[in-house]
C-alpha cells in the first residue's frame, strides 16, 4: 500500500515541525514589560506533558501529511488543538514561580504557528465533510463551549493575558458593549438607510451611478482620516443644534465613530441590494404582474426574497468589517476594545494587546460563520421559492 502525501498537508506538517522543534512555546517574563526568555515545548512543560505533546503533535501532523479520511484529519486536528489550549494554561502554571504575582507567561510564537496550522488542518477537514449550515453553526458552538469550560475550571489563569483580564474585568466589559454597540448600530443604521437607497438606485439608474460613486469616495478614504474629518461638523452641530449634545453628538467620542462605520457601511448594503435586485429573474416579475400584483408586492413577495441572499451577502461583509474598524474607535474616544490594544502598544505589553485584539478576531470569525451559514439557508430557501 503506497501511502499518498496531501499538499496542503506537506505545509501543515512543515509549520508543525518548526513549531513543535524550533520555535519557542512559551514566553516566560519577571514583569508584565519585560523582555521575556523564551522557552522550548520540554523546558516550558513537565516532562510528562512536553513528552505527551510532542507526541500528540506528531500523530496529528503525519494524520494532515498523509491523504487520510476527513472524520479522521479532523478528529486528530482537534485534538492537537484541545492539547495546545490545555497545556499552554499547564505551562504558565509550571514556568511562575510559587507566589510570585508580578511574573508573567505568554503562548509564543511555536505555539501561535501551531494553533494555525491545525485550525487550518480542522477548517480543511470540515470543508471536505461538507457539513450543513445548522452543522457548522453547531462546531463553532461546541468551539465556544469548550473555550468557555477551560476559562471557568481556570485552565488559563496562569496566562498573562487572563492576568491583564482580572485586573480589567469591568472595564473589558464596558469596552466589550461599546465595541458591540458601534458595529452592531453602525450595521443596523446602513440597513435602514443602505436597503430603501439600493432599492431606489435599482428603479432609478441615472441615480444609481450617482450614488455608488459617491460611496466608492467614502470608501477610499482612510479610516482615521474619516474620523478627524467628522469632528468638526459633529462638534458644530452639538454647539448649535439644541438637545444634540444631550444625546452624545459631538466631536470627539462615539458619535464620530458611529457615523463613520455607518458611511464606510453604506457601499456593500447599497450595492448588494442593487445587484440582487438585478439578479431577479425577469420571468419572475412577469408572472407576479400577470397575476396582478402591484410594485410594492412584487418588490416584498418576488424581490426581496429572491435577492435575499446576495443582500445578506453585503450585510456579512459589513459587519465583518465593522467589528475590525470599531478597534480603532478609540482615538477619537469611541472606545470599544481598541482601548486594551492602544494602552498595551504605549507600555509596550503584549498581552494587554492581545487582550483587545482576540476577542475582535473571535468575534468577526463568528459573525462570519454565522451568517455564511445564514446566507447558505436563504440560498436554500431562493431555490425553493424559485
Amino acid at each position: 500500500m503506497t501511502l499518498r502525501l496531501d499538499k496542503l498537508g506537506v505545509v501543515i506538517a512543515a509549520i508543525v515541525a518548526y513549531g513543535a522543534l524550533a520555535a519557542p512555546f512559551a514566553t516566560f517574563r519577571a514583569n508584565r514589560i519585560m523582555s521575556g526568555e523564551a522557552r522550548g515545548i520540554l523546558e516550558a512543560l513537565p516532562g510528562w506533558a512536553g513528552v505527551l505533546l510532542l507526541f500528540i503533535l506528531a500523530i496529528a501532523g503525519i494524520a494532515a501529511l498523509i491523504k487520510t479520511p476527513a472524520l479522521v484529519r479532523l478528529g486528530a486536528a482537534a485534538a492537537a488543538l484541545v492539547a495546545l489550549a490545555v497545556l499552554i494554561g499547564v505551562a504558565a502554571l509550571h514556568l511562575t514561580p510559587e507566589g510570585n504575582s508580578f511574573a508573567r507567561v505568554s503562548p509564543a510564537s511555536g505555539f501561535w504557528l501551531m494553533l494555525f496550522a491545525f485550525a487550518l488542518a480542522a477548517a480543511d477537514a470540515l470543508t471536505r465533510l461538507q457539513l450543513t449550515p445548522l452543522a457548522r453553526i453547531g462546531a463553532l458552538a461546541i468551539v465556544v463551549a469548550a473555550i468557555w469550560l477551560l476559562l471557568a475550571l481556570g485552565g488559563w489563569d496562569g496566562l498573562s493575558i487572563l492576568k491583564e483580564y482580572a485586573n480589567r474585568a469591568d472595564s473589558f466589559w464596558a469596552e466589550a458593549g461599546k465595541h458591540v454597540t458601534l458595529a452592531l448600530g453602525s450595521l443596523a443604521a446602513a440597513i435602514v438607510v443602505g436597503i430603501p437607497l439600493g432599492v431606489l438606485c435599482h428603479r432609478v439608474d441615472g441615480l444609481r451611478d450617482a450614488v455608488l460613486n459617491v460611496l466608492n469616495m467614502v470608501q477610499t478614504i482612510p479610516s482615521i482620516a474619516l474620523f478627524g474629518l467628522l469632528i468638526a461638523p459633529l462638534g458644530w452641530i452639538a454647539l448649535n443644534v439644541p438637545g444634540a449634545a444631550a444625546i452624545g453628538i459631538r466631536g470627539i467620542g462615539t458619535a464620530p465613530a458611529f457615523v463613520a462605520l455607518f458611511l464606510y457601511s453604506l457601499l456593500p448594503v447599497v450595492a448588494n441590494t442593487v445587484v440582487g435586485l438585478g439578479g431577479v429573474p425577469r420571468a419572475a416579475n412577469d408572472a407576479a404582474r400577470g397575476m396582478g400584483m402591484t410594485d410594492g408586492q412584487r418588490l416584498f413577495k418576488v424581490e426581496f426574497p429572491l435577492a435575499f441572499p446576495v443582500i445578506l451577502t453585503g450585510i456579512r461583509i459589513v459587519l465583518v468589517q465593522n467589528i475590525g474598524l470599531a478597534t480603532i474607535a478609540v482615538l477619537i474616544g469611541g472606545g470599544g476594545f481598541g482601548v486594551f490594544v492602544f494602552q498595551g502598544i504605549g507600555q509596550t505589553a503584549m498581552d494587554l494587546v492581545l487582550l483587545g485584539a482576540v476577542p475582535t478576531v473571535a468575534l468577526a470569525f463568528a459573525a462570519a460563520v454565522i451568517l455564511d451559514a445564514t446566507i447558505e439557508l436563504a440560498e436554500r430557501a431562493k431555490g425553493g421559492v424559485a
